[in-house]
């Protein structure tokens, strides 16, 4: 994140929706993304859209995991990734939140939507609905009064470990049965 809020504030003049050299577009929101720097593999990066009116974006946060490295090791346990998506959704109020690594969104994703696939930890506001029993070891963790944290396994998910991809897929079905993996953009 920005260290200061005059630079924050630079982040969402520029990260206005627009038409190429155009005015704001004030329905369309806000979308930024921030990032460290490092090899490939041990970066980590934040997107977050918000302030959508309009529909046309979805209004979400994803964090996406280093894959190897000091950050890697740092960030890649269940209680730190939860605090995370939890800290995002409740300064963001998204439609949808997740932590996940690009090679478990590949391994699980044939539908790359914004909100129509899950990750490590993914949040999703009761305004969705309410997140089913889920099969453990996933865990369900409360987000004060706005929705739920699934936290798909206590240990290193990784999409070399097939019971995780295919633990993923399970949960993912059981929450589109629920309604709660529509994509958040039409």
């Amino acid at each position: 994140m920005p260290p200061d809020p005059a630079t924050l504030t630079e982040s969402f003049r520029r990260g206005v929706n627009r038409e190429k050299g155009g005015p704001a577009i004030e329905q369309l929101g806000f979308t930024f993304w921030f990032g460290n720097e490092g090899a490939r593999g041990e970066d980590v990066d934040l997107r977050i859209t918000c302030g959508d009116h309009g529909g046309a974006t979805p209004n979400s946060c994803v964090m996406t995991l280093p894959s190897r490295g000091a950050n890697a090791e740092r960030l890649s346990t269940a209680p730190v990734l939860s605090g995370v998506v939890r800290s995002m959704a409740q300064a963001w109020d998204p439609d949808w939140a997740l932590a996940t690594s690009w090679d478990h969104r590949a391994a699980m994703d044939d539908t790359p939507r914004a909100g129509g696939f899950v990750g490590w930890v993914t949040y999703l506001p009761r305004r969705r609905g309410t997140v089913p029993p889920l099969p453990a070891p996933v865990h369900i963790e409360p987000v004060e009064n706005r929705g739920a944290l699934i936290v798909l396994a206590p240990e290193r998910l990784t999409a070399r470990n097939p019971e995780h991809v295919e633990r993923g897929k399970r949960v993912r079905e059981l929450l589109a049965r629920a309604g709660l993996m529509q994509p958040v953009t039409p």
